[in-house]
């Protein structure tokens, strides 16, 4: 079968079933493995298809994909973009770092920075810098999204809205042409939004598969934000309107 004709029969099948996994397909197409990975490849950098741990999934609007399969997205280019965003945290500063596993990269990035003052609406960033003495932590409170230990609605936008950080780190769903931030969770957008308000610079860490998916609910632009770590080329004109913005582009690879 060519390579093309099995692209075909993917798709379909994960028409049928929402998700392929990489042994089932080989087995089917009677390809190896690696066969099977270049194809799901392929089909994530076409937008047609989202890799998740052992195989791929159709690429949603309106849902996102489950918060453990996220971790398995794309784990060294979290890593090289969290590495590149933590060498421009200074010591000594208050910092916000928001709901996502590439926040939590950046987090595990800043166990060794001295005199922190860390607040987060993320469980899990709370729970990976405990064990750092030198960092103060303060939980933003708020209804607990079990799936992901994100913590969201008013009472944690109320908590951000006392403070006014240094710099606030965030993550984001989807990357449009436009430059505009994407969400699925409402409140975690108005979450998002009172951080960037409340933030002298903010940084964005976002890998290349954030330009291939969309959200429907809107945090911001690209405008605002002092730079945006990626572990890709970003699209021309987003690139052209970010140097327009001032907005820096720092490619971690």
């Amino acid at each position: 079968m060519s390579q093309n004709l099995r692209h075909r029969d993917i798709l379909d099948i994960a028409r049928r079933d929402g998700k392929v996994v990489v042994e089932r397909l080989a087995q089917k197409f009677g390809v190896t493995l690696q066969t099977i990975r270049r194809d799901l490849t392929d089909l994530a950098e076409a937008g047609q298809l989202e890799r998740v741990h052992g195989g791929a999934m159709l690429p949603s609007g309106t849902t996102n994909i489950g918060y453990e399969e996220r971790r398995q997205l794309n784990q060294a280019a979290k890593t090289a973009i969290a590495k590149a965003c933590a060498a421009r945290i200074p010591n000594d500063i208050s910092l916000f770092l928001n709901i996502g596993t590439s926040t939590e990269a950046v987090a595990r990035e800043l166990r060794d920075h001295k005199n922190l003052l860390v607040v987060t609406n993320n469980m899990n960033v709370a729970n990976i810098l405990a064990g750092n003495p030198e960092c103060q932590i303060v939980v933003t409170g708020g209804n607990l999204r079990r799936a992901d230990g994100g913590l969201v609605g008013p009472l944690a936008t109320h908590t951000i809205l006392q403070f006014k950080f240094d710099l606030a780190i965030i993550g984001c769903s989807a990357l449009d042409i436009e430059g505009d931030l994407l969400d699925f969770d409402i409140q975690e957008v108005g979450v998002s939004q009172a951080i960037l308000q409340h933030s002298r610079r903010t940084y964005l860490v976002a890998d290349a598969s954030k330009l291939q998916r969309s959200a429907p609910a809107r945090i911001g632009s690209l405008e605002a934000l002092e730079a945006v770590f990626t572990d890709a080329d970003l699209p021309r004109d987003l690139l052209e309107r970010c140097a327009t913005w001032q907005t820096e582009v720092v490619l971690a690879r």
